[in-house]
């Protein structure tokens, strides 16, 4: 498992063709999901998979939202990184559905405010694990977060259920340049072990 993580890095250059098809894309997202951890096994992730021009109308939708609020000055760097992930061959929207967290929450009341933490904690394990994945198969990726500003016009393109809440996005592709050497802080600042 270690050699799997340790393949999972930030890819912002990203291009259209990919190792493997569409549909063993869609089933490797659908997999590691499904074998994600969630609280209570609340299996509250959820997740829009976009390929080709549906992923563009995505950045399109993110370009235009972060255009009417970036100023004008700014927003050519703004627009290049949303070409970059625009670039890629797809792009998997990470979302929570709130119904299986708000019956968790009646169903266990002692630990009702916990339950929306515990979320947060599954969607961290199912993006984690969905790149994690891609990365294994030769797939660039890297994690974005571009909520609350797209939600809205992304729920109404996407028809998504108005419990789904959207937590991250993942622009993914061929990589298209060399990963720069990963550096770590000291041990010492991270860990303590006591025996």
């Amino acid at each position: 498992m270690l050699d799997k993580l340790k393949k999972r890095r930030t890819q912002y250059a990203l291009g259209k063709k990919l190792p493997i098809s569409e549909t063993q894309v869609e089933a490797l997202v659908k997999e590691a999901i499904r074998l994600s951890p969630s609280s209570f096994n609340s299996q509250s992730s959820r997740a829009v998979i976009l390929f080709g021009k549906e992923s563009d109308k995505f950045w399109s939708i993110a370009r235009e939202a972060l255009r009417a609020i970036v100023p004008a000055s700014d927003f050519e760097a703004t627009n290049q990184k949303i070409n970059s992930f625009a670039s890629g061959a797809g792009t998997v929207l990470f979302y929570e559905d709130q119904e299986p967290i708000k019956a968790l929450q009646a169903n266990f009341p002692l630990y009702a405010h916990n339950f929306p933490i515990w979320s947060e904690h599954s969607t961290g394990m199912a993006q984690l694990a969905v790149w994690t994945a891609l990365a294994d198969a030769g797939i660039g990726a890297s994690l974005q977060h571009y909520h609350p500003l797209v939600d809205a016009e992304t729920a109404k393109t996407w028809n998504i259920p108005a419990s789904w809440v959207l937590t991250a996005q993942m622009p993914f592709g061929s990589n298209e340049a060399a990963f720069p050497e990963k550096t770590f802080i000291d041990d010492e600042l991270r860990f303590r072990t006591y025996r």
